[in-house]
């Protein structure tokens, strides 16, 4: 029986299950409260006196293990949308030109909405429907589907699938994400340090000059990420404060005296990384609810590309048993 699946969070794991749902012959449709596809691959793009300048300021590449995902990474490096990155070590990973272009790519072939933010969902006749609201306010129902799979860190899965499955919420309750702040910086000119990055110096858990991955363009920049000690820390410092800290931090890794950034600013990850588990996916056949991300498994974006492939082979398998 072909299912009609509503997929809340369009990030990678969301996506990589709507891939392999399609490819069987489902029907899919993806909600995220972004303004564009990305997730905590996203790329920030920011007005300078120089030009835009790009920040990946979520991850900052990624790594290749799996053979089903190595093929995937082969077709985007065949068309253009992901190169090696020798800067962060072998194996490394980036999206060309932004890190959000492997994201785009993948939800380019599907329905995805965006600046949808789902906040419920309401269960009528068997079927289930999402209510959520766009950032305007404006309140919104869809649906109805036959599924409906969470696609977002554990704390807010659980938030949204407590009402209807207790056993689902409970694993995602028991998951903890840590939290990162992540510093932006466009330089007028490039830093003379030949580092192009900064791993484990003092608050700073990795630092990187963005222009230096492939395909970058526009002035000079800096992301610098904090550690998930010193974030949990500072979790509700204001953007200024952070952003002087960071940039204090990066002078001091480079060992350098900065000049003034043509612009700087800070993000705050709420949920950037949790510790993962080897559960992979959760699928209650009874509530036609499935759960991914890369929380069940581990904090790399492999993780989540397989966990979003598992679950759409679980929900595949089960109807196919229940139609037998």
């Amino acid at each position: 029986m072909k299912m009609h699946v509503a997929i809340v969070g369009a990030g990678m794991s969301g996506l990589s299950c709507a891939s392999q749902l399609v490819r069987s012959g489902h029907t899919v449709a993806l909600y995220d409260k972004g303004r564009g596809p990305g997730g905590r691959m996203s790329t920030r793009r920011m007005t300078t006196p120089l030009g835009d300048a790009h920040f990946d300021h979520g991850a900052q590449y990624f790594t290749v293990r799996d053979p089903a995902f190595m093929a995937q990474v082969a077709r985007w490096s065949a068309s253009g949308v992901a190169a090696p990155w020798p800067a962060a070590g072998t194996g490394a990973w980036v999206g060309v030109p932004t890190m959000n272009a492997v994201i785009k790519d993948m939800a380019d072939q599907h329905d995805v909405t965006f600046g949808w933010h789902v906040r419920g969902l309401v269960r009528r006749e068997d079927r289930w429907f999402l209510t959520g609201e766009t950032a305007a306010g404006e309140r919104l129902q869809a649906g109805p589907f036959d599924a409906v799979v969470v696609s977002l860190p554990p704390e807010q899965a659980s938030a949204i699938v407590a009402l209807h499955d207790l056993s689902l919420a409970a694993t995602a309750l028991a998951a903890r994400s840590q939290p990162c702040w992540t510093g932006m910086f466009a330089f007028a000119e490039r830093l003379p340090s030949r580092q192009d990055t900064v791993r484990e110096a003092g608050l700073i858990s990795w630092a990187a000059r963005n222009g230096a991955k492939p395909g970058r363009k526009g002035p000079e920049t800096w992301v610098v990420q904090a550690s998930p000690h010193w974030s949990t820390q500072h979790i509700e410092d204001t953007v200024e404060q952070v952003t002087a800290a960071l940039l204090a931090a990066l002078s001091e890794a480079l060992e350098e005296t900065l000049p003034e950034p043509v612009t700087a600013s800070a993000h705050r990850w709420r949920y950037a990384m949790s510790t993962g588990s080897n559960l992979g996916a959760l699928w209650s056949a009874q509530s036609k609810i499935g759960v991914c991300g890369d929380w069940l498994l581990g904090p790399r974006v492999e993780n989540a590309w397989i966990s979003g492939r598992t679950l759409a082979t679980r929900m595949m398998a089960r109807e196919r048993e229940e139609v037998a």
